[in-house]
């Protein structure tokens, strides 16, 4: 078995996405030991934003490769702006290949790597519960991308509130811990 961890966020140390992604990691490594893990830190190993002559270099195909690759995904990321951050937009242009993760039908889009198990680690600085949730592009555009090739019903840990303060910051990430702890070590999709 084999595990892929990205992180996105450029804040390193002071990410609290990070913080997430690695709890999920330990989580599964405790509940299943003997998987392959390979990191990838797209804040600090950022790949190209895609062009046309970028689209297929070695660089691309190592980047898909090491997905199809991976039993499980586990990805860090931040809210940024209401979205996700441009670092993992990349990641997502680099493995959302027509005949690779998807392909067009009869039916139209077909996702191909319904298998893998996603489990995303999401800070928000907000509250997008509340109200505001039309402002919130960060989760639905992942699941958005995630359930164009495939993976219907990736796992979600959210720490929300994060930018309200210390102490807020402080519940928001020991909520999202508990969440972390309820994470199953099954290997397949929820």
């Amino acid at each position: 078995m084999h595990l892929l961890h990205l992180d996105s966020s450029i804040q390193g140390d002071a990410s609290v996405s990070r913080t997430l992604s690695a709890a999920v990691v330990e989580q599964l490594r405790r509940s299943h030991s003997g998987f392959e893990l390979s990191y990838r830190d797209l804040g600090a190993q950022p790949l190209p934003h895609l062009t046309l002559p970028g689209f297929a270099t070695l660089e691309a195909t190592a980047t898909l490769d090491a997905f199809l690759a991976a039993d499980i995904v586990v990805i860090g990321a931040a809210m940024y702006n209401f979205g996700i951050p441009t670092q993992l937009k990349s990641w997502f242009d680099h493995i959302l290949i027509a005949g690779k993760t998807f392909r067009y039908g009869e039916n139209g889009a077909e996702g191909l790597v319904g298998y893998k198990r996603v489990l995303v680690a999401l800070a928000r600085g907000g509250h997008y519960a509340d109200g505001s949730a039309a402002l919130e592009h960060a989760e639905t555009h992942l699941r958005a991308m995630l359930g164009f090739i495939g993976i219907a019903q990736p796992e979600f840990v959210i720490a929300e509130g994060v930018a309200y303060g210390p102490e807020q910051r402080e519940r928001a990430i020991a909520s999202a811990l508990n969440q972390v702890a309820a994470i199953q070590g099954d290997l397949t999709p929820a």
